[in-house]
């Protein structure tokens, strides 16, 4: 499995917004394992953290705008694209004002900035979004479609057609991560010269200048027309003699602006909070349509989790109740597992049957009986511990001891009558009897407990008194 990475050390850029033109400091800070991306607003009172998260999206003009009980971070989707983009999983992006700068326009300042610092593994695997079955997205008011189909990594096909005689059909692809620095990061975003009145009318592209957008011109306008925009954006007056590139900029691909949408895709596909294992194909995308398909793939996660959380309990046990008294060395009244319906070499389900006989609801909460929580710990870890012992040829000769215990969360109680089914997944392989799974135990379905776990394999010295008669 790959492992979770994050950068070596911050790094910070300093910039304007594209869209409010407010000037901003933007600081990327390492974060540990299984945090994501999330934004702080250090300018405002409190300093409230936004995750990068697709259902937390409050506006799609023009660029991906994140909000929480009124605070907002606009234009999110070229830093994330940096990060995604480079495989980095976990980081804090502090930002002091309300607009991520802008830089030239695409996400590559935010690469070499990442370059500098360096990433590093941690211990944590990867969890991805894994496609295995088509997901199809379609809006027809603006004639996007997208689809995701399965694909042993992550790689993206993309159209666009803006039926212009400057910008026409245009495809770009991504095959593999590795192609992201060189082919796409470098890639800038693009106005059309008829779109910036309007943009400017509506309060947008104030930080709009020609070193931060590729500016393609249809046809000349007015030159009473082009002060007028210039004077909406406070630019200096310019002049456009033909059709093209404004002022003779040179694209760093012919097809520069679909390699450009293809950025969005991604910094808008690192709202979902996992990478990704598909190809993901794109006709006429925009930032609305990113991020309801990055919503739908989130759904479809949780549709998978949900499908995990179900076992079969009625399948013949991999381990009886006689049988795991011959692996553990515990009995009644603490003895905490049925049986044992699956087991591999990284993981194990295990099954303890909750009953209002068990002598514990005698004085916890004698008249709401609530399994402790310290007991579904300790039936968790015996699980492990049956999956730890049956990896050696003599398991009576040894025993399993705690070493850590982390992350501990109840999600809900567990009563009498409740069926709790533990899933424990092995974090690293086992290595001189160090033991170390993410458990978690679930009730008809619903997630009760997570814990990380660890313990050590021991095996117990038994000493033998030899009794000698003596004859006289």
């Amino acid at each position: 499995m790959a492992k979770q990475q994050t950068i070596k050390s911050p790094f910070s850029v300093v910039g304007i917004g594209l869209h409010t033109g407010a000037k901003a400091t933007l600081t990327v800070h390492p974060a540990p394992e299984n945090h994501g991306f999330k934004f702080k607003r250090t300018d405002v009172e409190g300093q409230p953290i936004i995750n990068a998260d697709a259902n937390l999206v409050v506006d799609t003009s023009r660029s991906t705008t994140l909000g929480l009980n009124g605070v907002k971070i606009h234009t999110t989707e070229h830093i994330l694209a940096a990060l995604f983009g480079l495989e980095i999983d976990n980081a804090l992006i502090e930002l002091d004002g309300p607009e991520v700068p802008i830089m030239d326009g695409s996400a590559y300042p935010f690469v070499v900035a990442i370059q500098n610092v360096g990433i590093i593994e941690q211990n944590a695997d990867k969890e991805y979004f894994v496609v295995t079955k088509n997901l199809t997205y379609e809006d027809s008011e603006r004639q996007t479609e997208m689809l995701a189909v399965p694909q042993e990594e992550f790689r993206l096909t993309v159209m666009v057609d803006y039926n212009s005689i400057v910008l026409g059909t245009q495809h770009a692809h991504m095959y593999h991560a590795g192609e992201f620095i060189e082919e796409i990061s470098k890639c800038r975003t693009f106005v059309f010269l008829r779109e910036l009145e309007i943009l400017a009318k509506n309060g947008l592209i104030k930080g709009g200048d020609l070193d931060n957008a590729i500016v393609l011109v249809e046809k000349p306008l007015p030159q009473e027309k082009l002060d007028e925009i210039a004077d909406l954006l406070g630019k200096p007056h310019i002049k456009v003699d033909k059709a093209g590139v404004l002022n003779n900029l040179t694209l760093h691909f012919q097809n520069e602006p679909a390699r450009h949408k293809l950025l969005d895709i991604i910094g808008d596909l690192a709202l979902v909070g996992r990478p990704i294992k598909g190809h993901i194909l794109a006709a006429r995308p925009g930032h609305k349509g990113n991020v309801d398909f990055a919503k739908m793939i989130k759904q479809e996660i949780k549709n998978q989790q949900k499908k995990e959380m179900f076992f079969d309990l009625t399948k013949e046990p991999i381990y009886d109740i006689n049988q795991i008294s011959k692996l553990l060395p515990h009995r009644y009244p603490f003895l905490l597992v049925d049986k044992i319906i699956e087991m591999d070499e990284n993981s194990i389900v295990g099954v303890k049957n909750i009953t209002l006989n068990e002598p514990q609801f005698t004085g916890h909460f004698p008249n709401n009986p609530v399994m402790p929580g310290v007991l579904q710990v300790e039936a968790m870890a015996q699980v492990g511990g049956i999956f730890a012992l049956s990896s050696v040829p003599d398991p009576h000769n040894y025993m399993t001891y705690f070493m850590k215990i982390d992350g501990v969360k109840f999600k809900r109680k567990v009563i009498p009558g409740d069926t709790l089914v533990f899933q424990l997944q092995l974090i690293t392989p086992i290595r001189r009897g160090i033991v170390h799974m993410q458990g978690k135990g679930y009730v008809n379905g619903q997630l009760a407990i997570e814990a990380e776990l660890m313990a050590q394999i021991v095996k117990e010295v038994k000493e033998e008194i030899n009794v000698q008669s003596v004859h006289q």
